[in-house]
C-alpha cells in the first residue's frame, strides 16, 4: 500500500540520510537494539501503519521488520522537510 514511501525510507536508511532521535535511542538500549537491528528491520520490513502526528500534523510510519537475529522489531519513523529520515522510536515486538 506505501510502496512508493518504504522505498523511499529504505533509500534514506542506505545513504545513511536519516537521524534517530534522543527518545529512540533510549528505546533501541533498552531493548538491547543496535543501528544494524534497526536498519535491518526497515531495509526487510513493511510498513504496517501510517498515522498522523497530533502536534505537526505530519505523517508518520510504522514499519514491521526484523533485527538481525530475525526477532520482530518496529521502527517509528517520517520523512523531514530538510530531506532526513527521523527516526522517532523503536520497539521489540
Amino acid at each position: 500500500m506505501f510502496e512508493r514511501v518504504l522505498r523511499r525510507i529504505r533509500e534514506k536508511i542506505r545513504r545513511r540520510e536519516y537521524v534517530v532521535t534522543v527518545h529512540a535511542e533510549e528505546e533501541m538500549d533498552d531493548d538491547a537494539l543496535s543501528v544494524l537491528d534497526v536498519e535491518r528491520a526497515v531495509l526487510v520490513g513493511r510498513i504496517v501503519e501510517r498515522q498522523r502526528d497530533a502536534r505537526t500534523r505530519e505523517w508518520k510510519y510504522i514499519v514491521r521488520g526484523q533485527d538481525l537475529d530475525g526477532n520482530a522489531v518496529g521502527v517509528v519513523g517520517k520523512l523531514s522537510s530538510t530531506g532526513r529520515l527521523v527516526i522517532i522510536t523503536t520497539y521489540r515486538e
